[in-house]
């Protein structure tokens, strides 16, 4: 059985009948008059001895003779002093049912130690008139100057430069995710469009880590039943030059028609608004120079049904009519494909590209019996690991 400490409820039955001017200073908790009035005594007496009998019904230990000292001058106490933490407040309910002279809806409970209800029942209580402090009450503070007043690389006074040189070296080695290999057929269509029907591929990939990598791209196209038009494959050293970009540099090799090799510069990455884009220049060994633009867009319908505009630019600084190159702006892709991702990693797509020859390349094109302006429609597949 819990410990009870009566003086609590002394207070209140003298504080119930004290509404003489010193209730006003009792209110506050200060020592009230030195003087009652008998008649105030007493009643204060039997208030007092009415509580303790109810408080003896409900298990509670009374002091005896406790209420001897409500009748005194010194029944006006400091509350602020007094511990309530052995109080059993899961009776009180049951005491406000059979009694109505002490209220404890509208006590003040803010000087009360609670620091052991952790283990007593509260259900009792009616706390709906107490006033709780909000967060808005809590000040909010800067940190205290020391908080940044040490050194910022602490540990090189204690190790050495050359130490803490080398373990952060350790440290981007560790922590930079490693050799990985990556590849993806960004392409890989067929191609249903006026005469013979032909095909296309578009594939690319690497190997290694955030920072430097190995990256091999080839591309090329051609016609059913007809030789390879245009084949080509790069190998590249990748430097990621910012978060979303690589600088590229390494060879192309021309597979097809006059044999060229390439020397490439390039930057791959992807642009503000999701724009992944690839530019690159050629330096052949023929001293020609050529550049290449790229760019293509995922607009999301669904999470899966995705639809993807692209466009390609070429452009050739000189005339190379081996190749049927004008100087210039030599051709224009446009493309329009829809894709459904059975997985990420997996989806086929439909879609239509338009391709024209632009100056002297459409009439090279026309020299050699072929149209200038070109509509496929494709059916292809796009898939990466």
């Amino acid at each position: 059985m819990k410990t009870f400490n009566f003086s609590f409820f002394a207070s209140v039955a003298a504080g119930a009948v004290l509404a003489s001017p010193a209730a006003a200073q009792h209110a506050g908790h200060s020592p009230a008059e030195p003087q009652q009035s008998a008649e105030a005594q007493a009643d204060a007496k039997v208030k007092c001895e009415e509580e303790a009998a109810r408080h003896r019904a409900m298990g509670h230990p009374v002091t005896e003779g406790a209420c001897e000292r409500t009748a005194q001058p010194e029944a006006a106490m400091d509350h602020s002093t007094m511990d309530h933490s052995q109080m059993n407040h899961g009776d009180m309910g049951q005491a406000e049912a059979s009694s109505s002279s002490t209220d404890h809806g509208q006590m003040d409970h803010s000087q009360m130690n609670h620091g052991q209800t952790g283990s007593q029942d509260m259900q009792g209580m009616d706390h709906s008139s107490m006033q709780m402090g909000s967060n808005d009450d809590i000040p909010l503070l800067p940190p205290p100057p020391e908080a940044g007043s040490g050194p910022a690389r602490a540990a090189v006074a204690i190790w050495g430069e050359d130490a803490m040189n080398e373990a952060r070296r350790e440290l981007v080695r560790e922590t930079d995710g490693g050799m990985r290999f990556w590849f993806q057929a960004d392409r890989l269509e067929y191609r249903a469009r006026e005469g013979a029907d032909g095909y296309l591929w578009d594939i690319q990939g690497y190997y290694g880590g955030d920072i430097d990598k190995f990256w091999f791209k080839s591309e090329g196209e051609g016609s059913f039943g007809e030789p390879v038009e245009g084949a080509e494959v790069q190998a590249l050293w990748s430097r990621a030059i910012a978060p979303f970009f690589d600088f590229q540099a390494g060879v192309r090799q021309d597979l097809t028609g006059p044999e060229r090799t390439h020397a490439v510069i390039g930057i791959q990455g992807i642009a503000p608004y999701q724009f992944e884009v690839d530019v690159a220049a050629f330096v052949s060994n023929k001293g020609n120079v050529t550049a290449r633009f790229e760019g293509e867009l995922d607009q999301r319908i669904t999470q899966r049904l995705i639809l993807q505009p692209r466009a390609e630019i070429a452009l050739s600084v000189q005339d190379i009519p081996e190749l049927g190159i004008g100087a210039g702006l030599d051709r224009i892709e446009a493309g329009l494909r829809l894709r459904y991702e059975f997985a990420r990693e997996f989806a086929p797509y439909v879609g239509v590209s338009q391709e024209w020859r632009i100056g002297d390349s459409a009439d090279y094109a026309r020299a050699a019996g072929e149209d200038s302006s070109v509509t496929n429609y494709v059916v292809g597949i796009r898939f990466w690991f």
